[in-house]
């Protein structure tokens, strides 16, 4: 078997199970399991298979046919133009949430700490000390996911003080909190894609019955001069109306789409 048959195989059984994208899952898998980049592969696609290539292409194709999702396959995500390492331990960073990165670059300025609570894989407390070179703390409730941020920050040489905690509890203070939270209802489970549901961790998916339970501890505990949100969809109301008289200049930034995809507010 060619390269490109292959290739072609992979796609066909793909689109069979409908699996979205189905072409350039089976680019993505069968590079991976060549070592190689996508575009070897069309420049080499009547160059014969090895054994060895065939086999992993076979169980990558058979981990995303049973919902695996292919981030976690390629153990790769790119987020802000770097490559983030991605485990079952912590959510795939979508490209939405760079919208959170945009917003806090906007009001960052020299000298701040920044905090990142639930910071997963540390794709924005990683990108925010790239891109600032301010001092960065990230919290995150699992140690597990945690270790994946830190090994992210180490490979892309961001300087990341990391910090296993519940939200903000051991912290009462910083110019700039961020943060993508658990926003999905306990009841919307059901509902969920099954790369969703079944594969990502549900520590950091779900908030509980209504999605705003940890907007409102966040809230409650944000002693910043900035506090920015990633909002849940048809939240964005309701995380605002949490904010007191206390907060100022309280903004809703919508992602291409025009959903309100971000909430940025500021300490008076």
């Amino acid at each position: 078997m060619t390269v490109g048959d292959a290739l072609t195989q992979g796609t066909q059984l793909l689109d069979d199970a409908h699996i979205s994208a189905p072409r350039l899952t089976a680019e993505v898998l069968l590079a991976h399991a060549l070592r190689c980049d996508r575009v070897w592969l069309y420049a080499h696609s009547d160059e014969e298979l090895s054994e060895v290539g065939w086999i992993h292409f076979g169980r990558y194709l058979h981990e995303r046919l049973s919902g695996k999702p292919t981030q976690y396959i390629t153990k790769r995500q790119e987020f802000y133009g770097r490559e983030f390492r991605v485990t079952p331990d912590v959510l795939i960073p979508r490209p939405e949430t760079e919208h959170v990165v945009e917003a806090a670059l906007a009001v960052i300025e020299p000298a701040m700490t920044v905090i990142d609570v639930g910071c997963g894989s540390g794709a924005i407390a990683v990108t925010l000390a790239l891109e600032t070179k301010t001092r960065v703390i990230a919290t995150d409730i699992s140690e597990a996911a945690l270790r994946v941020a830190a090994d992210n920050a180490k490979r892309l040489g961001a300087r990341v003080d990391f910090v296993a905690a519940d939200l903000l509890e051991p912290i009462r203070r910083a110019d700039v909190i961020v943060s993508n939270p658990p926003y999905v209802p306990a009841t919307d489970a059901p509902s969920l894609q099954r790369e969703v549901r079944d594969h990502e961790p549900h520590v950091a998916l779900f908030a509980g019955d209504t999605g705003l339970e940890i907007y409102q501890r966040i809230i409650a505990n944000a002693r910043c001069r900035h506090l920015i949100l990633e909002l849940g969809f048809n939240l964005s109301e309701k995380v605002r109306a949490m904010l007191d008289e206390g907060w100022t200049n309280v903004r809703l930034i919508p992602d291409l789409a025009g959903i309100p995809r971000v909430l940025a507010a500021e300490r008076v």
